[in-house]
C-alpha cells in the first residue's frame, strides 16, 4: 500500500529514529535533562563525523532522529505499547518543526495515555520548538568558536 503523505514514513524510517543503544547512551551523557509539562527530554546536536572521523554512514546527516523510553514503571505492557505509539504519530508529526541534525530522547509522563491527542501533539511541537531555538544558537556559537 502506497502513501500519498510521505511524512507518515519520516518516522517509522530507521533514518529518524535512535535505535542504537551507544546513540542513546551518548545523548543522555552530553546533554542534561530538559522538562516539558508531559515529558522530559534529553538532545544532542550530532556531529556528521563518528567516532573514527569519518562520515557517519547510519543517518541522514541533515536530519533530525527521535528515541523514547517507555520503563516498566509506566504500566503494563498494553499501556506502554499504547503511550509509544501515541507519541510516535505526534512526534511524526511535528518532525518537521526540528530542521538541524540533532538527536532527541523523549521520556513521556503516564499522564500522555490519557491525554487528549491534540495537548499531546502541542507538547511535543512545543519541546522541538525549545530544543530548534536552543540549537540553533549553539550551532551559531560553534564555527565562531573554532576561528
Amino acid at each position: 500500500m502506497i502513501h500519498a503523505d510521505s511524512s507518515k514514513h519520516r518516522f517509522s524510517s530507521p533514518a529518524f529514529r535512535l535505535r542504537k543503544h551507544a546513540d542513546y547512551q551518548r545523548v543522555y551523557k552530553s546533554s542534561r535533562k530538559q522538562f516539558g509539562t508531559q515529558m522530559s527530554y534529553f538532545f544532542l546536536l550530532r556531529s556528521p563525523l563518528g567516532a573514527d572521523g569519518h562520515a557517519r554512514w547510519d543517518a541522514d546527516p541533515e536530519a533530525a532522529r527521535v528515541g523514547l523510553t517507555v520503563g516498566k514503571v509506566m504500566g503494563k505492557a498494553v499501556d506502554r505499547n499504547r503511550i509509544k505509539r501515541r507519541m510516535r504519530e505526534a512526534v511524526r508529526s511535528q518532525l518537521s518543526l526540528i530542521h538541524l541534525p540533532v538527536d532527541v530522547v523523549l521520556h513521556p509522563r503516564r499522564s500522555v495515555i490519557d491525554l487528549d491527542f491534540e495537548a499531546l501533539e502541542r507538547e511535543v511541537g512545543a519541546v522541538f520548538r525549545a530544543i530548534q531555538r536552543t540549537v540553533a544558537k549553539q550551532a551559531a556559537v560553534l564555527p565562531q568558536t573554532a576561528d
